[in-house]
């Protein structure tokens, strides 16, 4: 069978394991695609309190990509290093949501912030400055600074909790709907799809930088010091940016279940 894996490509390989469900080729691919765990998981670390062990996510990780490799569908034309990344990211999800990791007090704090700006941001009919959420929320913009930092770890889990359309095979992640730039366009979505279509929308109406961070981190692939170099500011300012981008996003699609939007 070492043979044959090593005679074939893979994607005659894929074909092989649909039909066979070869327990070898399997373990070939888990040892081919075992780099992509601790690459997700290292982005997902960023910006986690120190209570959250690298390990333990590539732990988690793990039965992510042996799901992939059974449910991959190699008719369906999509790469599995892309199909992967998902159902690594949502198993890592998965696990960090059942051990409850936020602390009490982050959650609050997040779900206040998170009030205050769709309430201020409904009645300024914009995006709300720093210095508007803050005076708001009747702290300093110091105060406010840190509190956005101290709640950046939740930001990442919130990007990828799955907003429900009225059917109930039609779910979308907040991160799946974040593409290049001149794809964002909500014409070309189809009309059951009007939760990713809202999502879109927010997206396109963040600040510019926040918008930028989060394509360059989610569809460029870049690192935050990386996306800092690009936009001349610190690491620090880049998680900051896109703990606020992820706030707005969950604000604007809280509103839109509530019936707001």
């Amino acid at each position: 069978m070492v043979d044959i894996i090593a005679q074939k490509s893979e994607e005659e390989l894929w074909k092989l394991y649909k039909e066979k469900k070869d327990p070898k080729i399997r373990d070939f691919f888990i040892k081919q695609y075992a780099p992509l765990v601790k690459y997700v998981a290292g982005k997902i670390a960023i910006g986690m309190p120190n209570n959250v062990e690298f390990d333990d996510l590539v732990a988690f990780g793990v039965f992510g990509l042996f799901d992939a490799i059974e449910k991959f569908d190699p008719d369906k034309h999509v790469k599995f290093k892309t199909y992967a990344v998902t159902r690594i990211r949502g198993s890592i999800f998965d696990e960090l949501r059942s051990i409850d990791w936020v602390p009490r007090s982050i959650r609050q704090k997040t779900r206040e912030m998170e009030d205050t700006v769709r309430k201020l941001e409904a009645r300024l009919g914009r995006s709300a400055s720093d210095e508007e959420i803050a005076e708001e929320m009747g702290i300093t913009i110091e105060e406010f600074q840190k509190l956005i930092l101290n709640i950046s770890g939740t930001s990442i889990l919130s990007l990828n909790d799955v907003w429900n359309a009225n059917d109930e095979n039609d779910k979308v992640s907040i991160v799946d709907s974040i593409e290049s730039p001149s794809s964002l366009n909500p014409d070309t979505i189809v009309e059951k799809e009007e939760i990713k279509r809202v999502i879109i929308e927010a997206i396109n109406e963040l600040p510019e930088k926040e918008k930028k961070v989060l394509v360059l981190y989610y569809y460029e692939d870049l690192t935050l010091k990386e996306i800092g170099a690009v936009l001349g500011v610190t690491e620090s300012r880049v998680s900051q940016l896109h703990t606020k981008a992820i706030m707005r996003l969950r604000t604007k699609l809280t509103s839109f279940k509530r019936g707001v939007v």
